[in-house]
């Protein structure tokens, strides 16, 4: 049947509940004390503003899929129960009109004094900005063409204490925005975005490994010996056993552990630990994906790497281009693969390999004003040529290769140039986004290599680490011909969502402590 009314004009700030932006008028301190007093009043009349449960049927975008097509000005007998955070409030005479915002986007609630009566609908007026409430009702689309619940019955689910942020500023300080990120999601649709994306993509990993007879499994995160990345660890204590422990930096040591065992395809989606900087590319916490496959090199991980961030460019925004501060990327497979001798060569005019004297590469290094540290090899003076000038410059996506064997303790000497080592990195936007090896199964060399790393650990170097007789002593089992891959999650969702700094993807990145609140 029809309606015979319809969704309001944008009205002045007297006919709004809070003000023209949908917010509220008074001072923060104010407005909680002016909440707390109503829910006092609420339980003083019997009504509970905390219910246990409230038994909904339809989520707003399912209420969109089942009656979008409504002509305007049609009411339906159907009848739904949608529940949400009200975060627009409008009156209009008899009617009040409520946007309700659940997980999977909006719904208009349609409320008439006529409807409800008197109680219940100056009850519904008395609402604020930031209250969950349930609501009962038929499905309507107004005049307008505003697809709305008609309301019947309503419940309170949740009284907020404490109001949302200013509709149309949000919060202005992007501290607050990390440190308080409830309060970011609620109030930025940026943020819901980028997170929506962030969820996306970690699913997406999963079905694809999945598909491909991977295995996912969890590793222990607190580690006897920290191992698998250059990296200082955080170091904790263990009363019970009375050892020290450290958090991994990496998941690879314990996966490696399981092909040997026999799980012949693995992979860990896991949160890894480094006692580092911060800046808009680390965070201290950040989430791997690291995946092992038997019988198979560092060329196999280059298509499974290329495949698996276009997939999950492809699901998350429906193309595998994407952009990044204007710059656009184009994640289609295959990706060019140029070795790092090469680049940087290509960058600088001086062709360098680890096999040349020390006191050339440093030549080398000072012509390119590369700074470097007394007690560098000629492996870690390469990469650094390559780091301070040819990475920053790349847009990509390129997998560059064959790295030094001394900066790749953990990857097999290469098949053609045993001073290299089977290892790639993908780049993307002058952006370490992926590593990967053909992994070294030998255990006499890994055990030299792990004790190359040792004395570098005693002569000082905190990123460097001793040796892991357990892994050695698994390879001693037998590893098969592997290859292994990591990717970096949080810069790929960075890479995909279109953003800078990693502290927008991470849900609750680390900060500064927080001294004081001045509402309490």
């Amino acid at each position: 049947m029809s309606t015979d009314d319809t969704t309001p004009p944008p009205t002045s700030a007297a006919d709004r509940l809070g003000g023209a932006d949908g917010t509220e008028a008074e001072s923060p301190a104010g407005e909680r004390d002016r909440r707390l007093a109503k829910i006092d009043a609420l339980r003083a009349a019997g009504v509970e503003p905390y219910p246990v449960r409230f038994d909904r049927t339809h989520t707003a975008a399912e209420v969109l899929e089942h009656w979008g097509h409504l002509e305007s000005g049609v009411e339906v007998g159907d009848v739904v129960r949608v529940a949400g955070r009200v975060v627009l409030l409008r009156r209009q005479g008899k009617l009040t009109f409520a946007t309700l915002r659940d997980g999977s986007g909006t719904i208009q609630l349609f409320v008439s004094r006529g409807e409800l009566g008197e109680e219940a609908h100056s009850a519904f007026d008395d609402l604020d900005l930031g209250d969950w409430v349930g609501a009962e009702g038929a499905v309507m689309k107004t005049r307008r063409g505003e697809l709305s619940v008609k309301v019947t019955g309503w419940t309170l689910l949740s009284k907020a204490v404490r109001p949302p942020p200013d509709k149309w500023h949000g919060l202005s300080d992007t501290d607050t925005r990390f440190r308080q990120r409830y309060v970011d999601l609620i109030a930025n649709e940026e943020a819901r975005r980028i997170f929506a994306v962030r969820f996306s993509v970690i699913s997406t990993i999963r079905r694809f490994l999945d598909a491909r007879r991977y295995v996912e499994v969890e590793t222990p995160v607190l580690h006897v010996q920290a191992g698998g990345a250059a990296a200082r660890p955080f170091e904790t204590h263990h009363h019970a056993l009375d050892m020290p422990l450290s958090l991994r930096i990496a998941l690879e040591l314990h996966l490696k552990r399981l092909v040997v065992g026999g799980i012949e395809r693995v992979y860990e989606i896991g949160r890894v630990f480094r006692n580092e900087g911060l800046s808009t590319r680390h965070n201290p916490e950040f989430t791997m994906l690291e995946c092992y496959e038997a019988f198979s090199d560092y060329t196999d991980m280059m298509t499974l790497t290329e495949e698996v961030v276009a997939e999950c460019a492809r699901v998350a925004t429906g193309d595998t281009v994407v952009e990044v501060d204007g710059v656009r990327v184009d994640l289609t497979p295959p990706w060019p693969r140029r070795t790092m001798i090469d680049l940087i060569e290509e960058h600088t005019g001086a062709r360098v390999h680890p096999s040349m004297p020390l006191a050339e590469l440093e030549a080398a290094a000072d012509r390119a004003e590369v700074p470097r540290e007394a007690g560098w090899g000629p492996g870690k003076l390469v990469l650094e040529l390559y780091e301070k000038t040819v990475e920053p410059n790349l847009v990509g996506p390129i997998f560059v290769l064959d790295y030094p064997r001394e900066v790749s303790p953990l990857a097999r000497a290469h098949r053609d140039d045993p001073a290299l080592v089977e290892r790639f990195e993908a780049v993307v936007l002058g952006r370490e986004l992926a590593n990967a090896f053909s992994e070294l199964n030998d255990p006499i060399d890994q055990r030299q290599r792990f004790e190359a790393q040792a004395a570098l650990a005693a002569a000082g170097d905190e990123e460097a680490h001793g040796v892991d007789d357990d892994y050695v002593r698994a390879l001693e089992y037998g590893l098969p011909p592997c290859g292994g891959l990591g990717i970096g999650v949080d810069r790929l969702v960075m890479l995909i969502a279109g953003v800078h700094s990693i502290r927008e993807v991470i849900l609750f990145p680390h900060l500064r402590p927080e001294f004081g609140d001045e509402d309490f």
